[in-house]
């Protein structure tokens, strides 16, 4: 079963279950894929499904961050419930020491010298690791490769 299909399924497992909030993040994510599918007139493949809900998520963090710092918290726990929706439908993700060692490699495979390189080797992991890990924390595990630090 793909992950589109799995959405679809849990979300008329929602409506069953009268899962109000639930239902509407679920709903969220269907119109996103649906506008993407539109948009580029393609069916998307999980990986692109997991980079739409993926793109979700850091959307959901940066608001909750925005809320809490204007004292909003009736509304962070609004994007907290969407967020812990959106995590469900990621792949597992990977330690930090798996992400190191990914890093690694790539840094060797590119044949990567100093921060200038920084882009082959974000090149070769992206693919590798999209989905899996936050990116934002292999982009500083590569920044430290790079400069030795």
């Amino acid at each position: 079963m793909s992950l589109k299909e799995q959405i679809t399924n849990d979300m008329k497992a929602a409506m069953r279950a009268k899962e109000a909030g639930k239902l509407a993040t679920i709903r969220l994510i269907l119109a996103e894929i649906k506008r993407k599918e539109v948009d580029e007139q393609i069916e998307l493949n999980d990986q692109q499904t997991v980079a739409i809900v993926e793109k979700m998520i850091k959307q959901r963090k940066d608001s909750i961050t925005q809320f809490e710092a204007g004292n909003r918290q009736d509304l962070a726990d609004i994007e907290k419930a969407e967020l812990e929706v959106l995590v469900a439908y990621m792949p597992a993700g990977l330690s930090d020491e798996e992400i190191a060692a990914e890093v690694a490699a790539a840094v060797t495979a590119s044949g990567a010298a100093g921060p200038q390189d920084m882009g082959k080797v974000m090149a070769i992991v992206k693919p590798k690791l999209a989905g899996r890990a936050d990116m934002t924390v292999v982009s500083t595990l590569v920044k430290k490769a790079l400069t030795g630090a």
